[in-house]
């Protein structure tokens, strides 16, 4: 028998440290090659790191919330078993699947889009010891809610059910008499935390809040969903293409700020984030290409994106490399928002909800479906007549969506 130190692996992309989300051993755990040790997160990608050994647990590094730099001892194991000669393959961990949204779709052109595709059953995230504990008491996994990151099952959690007795509830996590619990700020949402400071920080933000009489969109919208209910859309896709053909106008807004070499990277194309909420915390998918796509290839493709973000199956790379952001609360979106810049980008959309107002229109006072659009900028490098601007081509495109899909005259 001998010591083996397995040290963190390179994770790939430049990472230097990854930050401790959850041990899954203990000090004296038997473990067998491959069976995940811990999850680790990194500015890319939360992954389960597995075991690359059998063996006894000696020892094990940090605590939830510490960083650990790349090639600094991880974890220490009684082996009988050489070390192996390449550390294992670290795989992103998948998410349980969250609760579906309202799903954007298709445009009046002869494509069609994939049907969704089935729900997925939901994943049980519990660490192997975990699962022999549970075994031996005869607990089913599936019946407990975990207190952990993505729903994981903790051993406090497996604790409390079995003291409960009661499968399907769990004992509070509180000492009785207790009224404040402490929650230490890890993971995504240390990552989103820092993020977010940094920008209002760095960033000067110029608001502008728009309105928008939708009403024109909302019967072109409902005509196009009764010839194709299989495919319905949502106000979303024609406010992404509204977006994209404005930018034509305003390049300006299309634009990454590299801080470091004081250098502003303009895009002539339009690699289009969508913010989603996700049961990890805030993530932005991209829609690269988008101003290539048809409304019904963008409708799809924003489906594809935050779906992939929701169940945890994006990569790195399709959650980075956006140049302009869109936002929206959905039916929460309220009347007006101050949405925050997604760093380096230029500027944010926010999308508020429609509602049906009485407006005056040409003396008389008629019923409108009214929708605010509330955007931020970069003052740096975009000024606010330009920004303003730009939300006033988006406003005139959504009140006359027929625009949207003609070719403007050159020269």
């Amino acid at each position: 028998m001998s010591e083996f130190i397995f040290k963190l692996p390179d994770l790939g992309e430049g990472t230097v440290e990854a930050e401790i989300i959850e041990w899954h051993v203990a000090i004296g755990d038997a473990v067998k090659e491959g069976d995940v040790i811990v999850d680790v997160m990194t500015d890319k990608a939360n992954i389960e790191v597995p075991s690359p050994t059998t063996g006894t647990v000696l020892r094990i590094t940090g605590e939830p919330g510490d960083m650990v730099a790349v090639g600094a001892e991880l974890i220490a194991f009684q082996s009988g078993e050489a070390a192996v000669a390449a550390p294992p393959e670290l795989e992103p961990e998948p998410e349980p699947e969250p609760e579906p949204e309202p799903e954007p779709e298709p445009e009046f052109t002869a494509e069609t889009l994939a049907p969704p595709e089935a729900p997925r059953s939901r994943k049980v995230l519990a660490s192997p010891a975990l699962r022999r504990r549970a075994s031996e008491l005869g607990i089913n996994l599936a019946d407990i809610a975990g207190s952990g990151p993505r729903g994981r099952i903790l051993r406090r959690d497996l604790e409390q059910f079995s003291e409960a007795g009661d499968a399907g509830t769990a004992a509070p996590t509180q000492e009785p008499g207790d009224d404040v619990e402490e929650i230490k700020v890890i993971g995504v949402r240390r990552l989103i935390a820092q993020r977010m400071q940094a920008a209002k920080q760095e960033i000067p933000h110029f608001a502008y809040v728009e309105e928008v009489d939708m009403t024109h969109l909302e019967s072109l919208r409902a005509t196009l969903n009764e010839r194709h209910p299989q495919h319905k859309l949502t106000y979303l896709p024609f406010i992404a293409l509204a977006l994209i053909r404005s930018l034509v106008k305003f390049p300006q807004c299309n634009q990454l700020f590299d801080a470091e070499r004081g250098v502003l990277r303009r895009f002539r194309n339009v690699h289009l984030g969508i913010a989603s909420q996700t049961r990890d915390g805030l993530k932005v998918p991209v829609v690269r290409n988008a101003d290539r796509m048809t409304l019904w290839q963008l409708a799809g493709a924003i489906e594809a994106s935050t779906s992939s973000a929701k169940d945890g199956t994006a990569s790195a790379s399709d959650l980075s490399g956006s140049t302009i952001t869109i936002t929206s609360l959905g039916k929460l979106g309220g009347i007006v928002s101050t949405p925050v810049i997604n760093a380096p980008e230029m500027g944010i959309l926010g999308v508020n909800k429609a509602v049906w107002r009485p407006m005056v229109v040409d003396g008389e006072v008629v019923q409108r479906l009214m929708m605010n659009l509330s955007s931020s900028f970069d003052h740096r490098f975009v000024d606010g007549f330009d920004a303003a601007s730009l939300i006033q081509e988006i406003r005139t495109l959504l009140e006359t969506p027929g625009l949207m899909f003609v070719s403007e005259p050159s020269g």
